[in-house]
């Protein structure tokens, strides 16, 4: 599912670049960049957020063991903004103008990320007796001591929806964008709020300040925050022909 989620947010931007005459190629070429930085990035906090539940007392190659499940969205997040910028400043590509490009296919490819997560079984939900709650075979972390499958909110698939129509929307603000660096911006301000949204159903964090707010609600506040800064001080320009 990860191999998807890069394969459609690379292809879809490619052929989105077009609009501000960037080479399609150049999407590809930062291809690599962007994977390696996004799997450093989540599994970095991932290893961090769980290294007393999962690593503490275990021989250190498991850090690298990504095939075994732990990534952080907000990590590869993080990590792949770090590699692109170092990509977009060697090439000397417009930095915004790709940034813009590239928005909305990784809300596209978070669609795809989460199904995986869905079927890992990991970002699952709390509790709960609605009509579509979801039940994890035995040997899960929702199976009590008696073997008794708990329903819990399929968390992976609100994330995958909401992420779905925001691919939607900003693929159409793409066309409709103002200044350069617009969708990107909006995209960084949307997800942190349909973020925060969705963790108020997470029920797999070991820790929960305040007895609901997990450590990606805190994450969230400077996502969002970055995002208001963006698309209120980037200049109100766009050199798209």
């Amino acid at each position: 599912m990860m191999a998807l989620a890069f394969l459609a947010g690379i292809w879809t931007a490619s052929r989105r670049c077009l609009l501000d005459n960037i080479a399609p190629e150049k999407v590809v070429d930062i291809g690599p960049w962007l994977i390696v930085g996004a799997i450093i990035g989540a599994r970095s906090f991932y290893v961090v957020s769980y290294w007393q539940e999962q690593f503490a007392g275990k021989p250190f190659s498991e850090v690298f063991m990504v095939h075994h499940g732990g990534l952080v969205f907000y990590g590869g997040l993080i990590g792949a903004i770090v590699a692109g910028v170092t990509f977009v400043k060697l090439k000397q590509i417009p930095l915004w103008k790709l940034a813009d490009a590239l928005a909305p296919s990784i809300a596209l490819g978070y669609v795809f990320g989460r199904i995986g997560c869905l079927m890992n079984g990991c970002c699952y939900g709390r509790a709960c007796s609605l009509p579509w709650a979801i039940r994890y075979p035995a040997g899960h972390d929702t199976h009590p001591m008696n073997g008794t499958a708990i329903p819990v909110h399929p968390t992976q698939i609100y994330d995958s929806l909401l992420n779905l129509g925001l691919y939607l929307g900003l693929a159409w603000l793409y066309r409709r964008k103002k200044f350069d660096g617009q969708v990107f911006a909006t995209y960084l301000i949307c997800y942190a709020c349909t973020r925060s949204l969705v963790e108020m159903f997470r029920g797999d964090y070991p820790q929960y300040y305040a007895g609901w707010i997990t450590p990606a609600h805190l994450v969230s506040v400077l996502i969002l925050a970055a995002g208001l800064a963006l698309f209120f001080l980037l200049p109100r320009t766009t050199t798209r022909s």
